[in-house]
């Protein structure tokens, strides 16, 4: 996969949310999504590049350019609109890495002004100026594309609902303060978790049968007779080694009363090159 990470700022935290739920939303899974997409980090303003509050945000696809289309059409629509926000790249270093990609952003942004727009060149970091009815959008020129991992997993087997709520709301939170990782389904858990392929040949994946409850003696069952309920937490990050220890954070957050196991999807390695080995997890021997 590839990803790319923004920081966007706003007058109070009101607005951030405002444009974070606007920005982030439809953003679950590449299946159906044009992105994966979710808050990093929260950001005090002392951590910003303009003293207010804000948010870092990453944004992962299939490809850099599938990332660049749904990044340029995510800010132009959520945050340009948003009021009082303003559009940062996310500050990786790419010297010497020939795999980074820098893709235009506010470049493409800029022509909304009709002309009116200004461009701003402040320690090698070209910004636009967008004016816009409550003062003006500013949003960096351009932002860098890096690889990255994901559809990381972890699935929650538990007795109950309720148990496997607690669970799943244990471990996202653990998770969620973590750098370099979002989990990008709604709360963070999926209650759909899905297979590859489908019995009807237009779909590229269809539910994950084997851990349905409801199937259990209809199908070739992964569950134990005690389990009625699975969640499954999706791990997205900015490198295999940062999806491996939020997956085993999110493990030690998870065990508890009602969760009668852990596990993970196993997809045959038809899901891309790393493979996440919970043993291996545990242990140390992945992190």
């Amino acid at each position: 996969m590839r990803y790319c990470r923004i920081v966007v700022t706003g007058h109070n935290r009101r607005w951030i949310e405002a444009a974070v739920h606007s920005f982030c939303g439809y953003g679950s899974s590449v299946i159906g999504c044009d992105a994966e997409v979710g808050v990093e980090q929260w950001l005090e303003a002392s951590d910003t590049p303009d003293g207010r509050l804000g948010v870092k945000i990453l944004v992962f696809g299939f490809s850099a350019k599938a990332v660049h289309k749904a990044l340029v059409n995510r800010t132009g629509q959520c945050l340009m609109t948003c009021p009082t926000t303003a559009v940062y790249a996310g500050g990786e270093s790419d010297e010497g890495d020939e795999s980074v990609e820098r893709m235009p952003l506010g470049k493409h942004l800029r022509f909304f002004g009709d002309g009116f727009q200004k461009s701003k060149l402040i320690a090698d970091r070209r910004f636009w100026r967008i004016p816009v009815m409550d003062g003006e959008f500013l949003v960096e020129d351009s932002v860098t594309i890096h690889k990255g991992v994901a559809g990381g997993n972890l699935l929650i087997l538990a007795e109950n609902q309720g148990a496997g709520l607690e669970s799943a709301e244990r471990a996202v939170a653990a998770i969620d303060v973590l750098a370099n990782v979002i989990t990008p389904f709604p709360g963070g858990v999926v209650r759909s978790g899905s297979k590859v392929g489908s019995r009807y040949p237009s779909l590229r994946a269809s539910t994950s049968d084997g851990y349905c409850p409801t199937l259990r003696g209809r199908v070739e069952s992964n569950l134990p007779e005690s389990v009625n309920c699975v969640y499954e937490i999706v791990v997205d990050g900015t490198s295999s080694k940062a999806v491996a220890v939020a997956t085993r954070i999110g493990i030690e957050a998870a065990v508890g009363e009602g969760v009668v196991s852990i596990s993970a999807g196993n997809y045959g390695g038809k899901l891309g090159k790393h493979h996440f080995y919970l043993h291996d997890i545990m242990s140390g021997d992945s992190v």
